[in-house]
């Protein structure tokens, strides 16, 4: 995948400081406005890291009316890996405990793969959980067939009738209770690039989004890449239209990236406006509180999308953000579990890294 992203703790944005971040944003919208062996998360887009760091950016404001997602606390996993981790530390690493709580004690999304046992289970033992604290749980559906295109995160179903099946497991259960679903993060970019198995994965993903939302209570959105993948805002709207999106809540930006949240705010509005301006959307801030690695090429024989140094926790998760069309800032990918495998000693994708973890909430 090219998905890289974990989201940092934002610094609050006060004074003068905050009206020239407005004003920023103003002229860049114009006027629109699960275990390692299920859920692999690794990198996205290969070779097309953006090369600019900027500074963490924060947004604010009530939710725009008709945001599904207003005034619903977001769900935190008290059996995340990095609940486990300030466990393990609490008596002889104190301090880094507490480092770690800035991981541990935020939302995040639970990814859903294929893997062993049956899917609706795992949606309805989440579901359950967050049910049970009056919190709405993030899942991200994660099986399309020829996932990732083989790359980090490579696996998904087998074949199309497999993966429909497994999205009725998924949607089977749900049993009408809320929660918030992120279809397939690369698949629709990765189409638009004609790296797809098969001519049908839009279709695909239209009969999940379909599948889905006859469940009755789930706010679905399409993962659509990031701003520095595809660049035509008319391919990628022509794209999601195939995959459903007008049948969805919307679409998702910077799963796993650390594009920082100003530029995917203007993107998104893009995306929308070709979408015919009322499609709504999602931005992951999990690890974006730096932006990406800057300059350009490999790092220690890696690609610089994948486990990057020296990045920050992002904005945390609410849906107050003061705009028109963006529902919420999402932690959806796990802060501190790897991206992949692309250097000598890294994680496979998916797997927690205490090391990791612990140097992006130490920066943040």
């Amino acid at each position: 995948m090219t998905r890289a992203v974990t989201k940092p703790v934002a610094r609050p944005v006060t004074g003068m400081l905050w009206i020239a971040l407005a004003a920023t944003l103003m002229s860049a919208c114009g006027s629109g406005g699960g275990s390692a062996a299920d859920d692999p998360t690794a990198g996205h887009e290969p070779g097309r890291a953006a090369q600019n760091a900027q500074p963490a950016d924060v947004l604010a404001g009530p939710p725009a009316p008709g945001n599904p997602l207003a005034g619903k606390p977001f769900f935190v996993d008290s059996s995340g890996p990095a609940v486990v981790q300030v466990a393990q530390w609490e008596a002889q690493r104190k301090a880094d405990a507490d480092q770690i709580r800035k991981i541990a004690d935020r939302p995040v999304a639970l990814w859903i793969g294929g893997g062993s046992g049956a899917v609706d289970a795992k949606v309805d033992a989440i579901i359950g959980r967050a049910a049970a604290k009056g919190q709405l749980p993030i899942l991200v559906a994660y099986n399309i067939p020829h996932r990732d295109c083989g790359n980090f995160s490579a696996g998904g179903a087998a074949s199309a009738d497999e993966y429909r099946a497994w999205i009725r497991s998924f949607a089977a259960g749900i049993k009408g209770r809320p929660a918030v679903v992120i279809l397939e993060p690369d698949a629709v970019p990765h189409a638009v690039e004609g790296c797809a198995d098969g001519p049908d994965r839009l279709a695909l993903l239209a009969d999940a989004v379909g599948v889905l939302k006859a469940a009755g209570s789930a706010s679905v959105y399409i993962d659509a890449g990031h701003s520095h993948w595809i660049t035509d805002v008319k391919r990628l709207a022509s794209a999601l239209q195939k995959a459903g999106v007008a049948s969805a809540d919307g679409f998702a930006l910077n799963v796993s990236n650390f594009i920082v949240t100003s530029e995917n705010l203007s993107y998104g509005n893009r995306v929308s406006d070709a979408l015919g301006g009322k499609a709504h959307f999602v931005i992951d801030t999990s690890r974006n509180g730096a932006g990406p690695l800057p300059g350009t090429g490999d790092v220690n024989g890696g690609p610089r999308w994948c486990n990057p140094p020296g990045r920050l926790l992002g904005q945390a998760p609410t849906a107050d953000t003061g705009q028109q069309r963006l529902d919420a800032l999402l932690w959806i990918k796990r802060p501190g579990e790897s991206d992949g495998a692309c250097r000598p000693g890294e994680p496979e994708a998916g797997q927690w890294w205490p090391d990791y973890a612990l140097d992006l909430a130490k920066r943040s």
